[in-house]
């Protein structure tokens, strides 16, 4: 069992930045992707960035430019620097790992952007 826990989220201003922190039980090496995802309220749960076990990054085109996704095999953290807020990135955000046959959650992080 990997267990994930998001950290970081908070209230911000439109325009601003947040930093937030996935730290896993499990080594982020062994997994085919770790990801982030998010929900806002009323919305499905939707795929932000996701790197892969190469360093492959991915993201959503609605974040593309503005948020960056790393890791750190060492501290087996993945981070989401998120620039240039707006009231759209307004939401919760998951932590995802994905390896051969499970993949895991975290408990998610709120993350709210005032305009």
């Amino acid at each position: 069992q990997v267990q994930l826990v998001e950290s970081g989220g908070g209230l911000v201003q439109a325009g601003g930045s947040l930093t937030l922190a996935c730290a896993t039980s499990g080594s982020i090496f062994s997994a085919n992707f770790m990801g982030w995802y998010r929900q806002a309220p009323g919305k499905q749960r939707d795929f932000v960035a996701q790197i892969t076990r190469g360093g492959t990054t991915n993201y959503a085109n609605s974040v593309k430019g503005r948020f960056t996704i790393s890791r750190s095999i060492a501290k087996n953290t993945v981070y989401l620097q998120m620039d240039n807020l707006n009231p759209e990135d307004t939401a919760v955000y998951y932590c995802n790992a994905n390896y051969v046959t499970k993949e895991y959650w975290g408990q998610g992080t709120q993350v709210t952007v005032s305009s």
